[in-house]
């Protein structure tokens, strides 16, 4: 696993280094283009409740949210609004484009889905050097990260490569990546109950006790109602979780 992700630092640095030698394209409000890559990154940025109090001297803090592969990325509105009203700005994120080869059925994931995963973590970092000039008053060097089952695992990916700029991580039953062993990253990780999750993923109890890792299962609840189409009293729990982690 380290081996994987010494190799994917450098292979960041290579695509990263060339994304930065290109200017941001804004085509709307909802799209970026990252031109050294020549793909278009869908976002949809919500800025927090009390914007007005952000500013250059007291930065607000920063969350990106994003999706489970095959959901839509505005469809998690009930966590943007959450952190809405917790003082972050939210920026949801695309990450599939009908262009990118198809999410590999095959195991081991850490090895077959590697490629979807890193070029997730190049449009993360891509979008915190672009919109961090854009935004000024917001502080894009202490990322909250929140993913939902493959957003999730770009989002842990992330968190294992760039552990300095990455406070706290919020995960939906994201089932392959490894969940970071840092005293530095807080993580709440809210299960499904009906898939388990890969092995290693999860921490085991020893594991529990050195992390500020929580690890809440939901009885009852489906992977893929982990978003703003699920029931009620899902959405409802989910958002009760993270807000108490947020506070």
């Amino acid at each position: 696993m380290h081996k994987i992700i010494k190799k994917l630092l450098t292979l960041s640095a290579f695509s990263l280094s060339a994304s930065l030698m290109s200017p941001l394209s804004v085509a709307d409000d909802d799209v970026i283009v990252d031109q050294s890559r020549n793909r278009t990154i869908p976002i949809n940025i919500t800025l927090p409740n009390n914007s007005n109090q952000c500013s250059e001297q007291a930065k607000c803090p920063v969350v990106f949210v994003n999706a489970g592969y095959g959901i839509s990325h505005n469809n998690y509105s009930f966590a943007s609004k959450l952190f809405n009203a917790q003082g972050y700005l939210s920026i949801a994120v695309a990450h599939e484009l009908n262009t990118d080869p198809k999410l590999s059925r095959k195991q081991p994931y850490l090895t077959t889905r590697m490629e979807n995963w890193h070029r997730g973590v190049v449009t993360l970092k891509f979008l915190v050097n672009q919109l961090s000039a854009q935004y000024p008053e917001y502080d894009f060097s202490q990322l909250t990260l929140f993913g939902h089952s493959n957003g999730g695992d770009i989002s842990a990916l992330y968190a294992a490569i760039y552990p300095n700029e990455v406070s706290q991580m919020i995960t939906l039953d994201h089932r392959r990546m490894l969940i970071p062993r840092n005293k530095n990253i807080r993580v709440l990780t809210l299960r499904g109950s009906d898939y388990p999750a890969d092995a290693n993923v999860l921490l085991n109890e020893t594991e529990l006790k050195k992390f500020p890792v929580s690890q809440v299962m939901i009885e009852k609840s489906r992977h893929n109602d982990m978003y703003d189409g699920g029931p009620t009293w899902l959405v409802d729990r989910m958002s009760k979780e993270v807000g108490a982690f947020l506070n």
